[in-house]
């Protein structure tokens, strides 16, 4: 029985990376919004930059309320999305070489997305967080909360259910 090379951990890692910017620069929106994830094993964090064109009400000023709810959303998704990567890698199938753009595994679609807004989202960078509280083959149910300059003190946060896509998508 021989057992297969261990794989240096920098290739590994550099593997997850392409993987997941492959997964989220496949979704144009993400791109506009200019929301990026921050990779720590297999958490994620979503870090959305302040951008002039995401405030909606400039009196105060303040973010727009949609662009706090997408914020939430996208995270969302692109979590339950890289749980069904992480999956497949770390089982050998389907690696980021397959992810041209074409071949991008399919996302989870929205049932349900319910945002509470806590506060007033500030000018300034925002972070959140999922957490997937179930994930089954057909349904997923998700938290998410988001943050600014404190984690204990959110600026929002939402509960979203989704249709997980099929296997073979």
């Amino acid at each position: 029985m021989s057992r297969q090379p261990v794989e240096p951990v920098q290739i590994v890692r550099q593997r997850r990376d392409e993987a997941l910017n492959a997964l989220v620069d496949g979704v144009p929106y993400i791109r506009f919004m200019g929301i990026r994830f921050d990779r720590r094993g297999d958490e994620l964090t979503a870090v959305m930059p302040f951008d002039q064109k995401l405030i909606g009400n400039p009196i105060l000023p303040a973010l727009h309320g949609g662009v706090t709810a997408a914020f939430l959303e996208v995270t969302a998704i692109v979590v339950l999305s890289w749980n069904i990567a992480w999956d497949r890698m770390e089982n050998g199938h389907r690696g980021v070489d397959e992810w041209d753009g074409k071949h991008l595994p399919k996302m989870p679609k929205t049932i349900d997305f319910t945002t509470d807004y806590l506060r007033s989202g500030l000018p300034r960078d925002a972070y959140a967080r999922a957490r997937v509280n179930r994930s089954g083959r057909r349904y997923a149910s998700v938290h998410v909360e988001a943050w600014q300059d404190n984690r204990d003190r959110m600026f929002a946060q939402g509960t979203g259910h989704f249709v997980m896509p099929t296997l073979d998508e």
